[in-house]
């Protein structure tokens, strides 16, 4: 399938934000939990800071790890954004144009944000 600039544009923009949906954000936590381990620490002040880090045995420990890693779970997005393009148009484009809209406006927002912290 050939692509135009403008279309991979938007696979690429697609594909980070899907990526920052699954490794970050709140809303797709139920995905990582069945995968992950959190672990207390107490630092020099008394304060309790929890952590969260991928289990270590089995298929948990690899999809915890597949999980926690941007540039891993940023490739599987990558072809599961591409094949719903290609293959499952009238879904992919959808779901391209939605995630590409919200991957701008999380851009924007980041610089906002670092515009008004300076």
């Amino acid at each position: 399938m050939d692509l135009t600039f403008f279309e991979f544009l938007l696979l690429s923009f697609a594909s980070f934000r899907l990526t920052r949906l699954i490794v970050y954000d709140q809303i797709t936590e139920f995905i990582r939990r069945p995968f992950m381990l959190e672990v207390d620490e107490e630092d020099e002040h008394g304060k309790i800071e929890t952590y969260i880090i991928p289990k270590n045995k089995g298929i948990t420990g690899f999809f915890g790890k597949l999980l926690s890693c941007y540039w891993c779970t940023g490739i599987w997005s990558a072809v599961i954004i591409y094949l719903m393009y290609a293959y499952f148009p009238t879904i992919g484009v959808l779901l391209v144009v939605i995630l590409s809209i919200s991957a701008l406006a999380a851009i924007i927002e980041g610089i906002i944000q670092k515009m008004i912290i300076q």
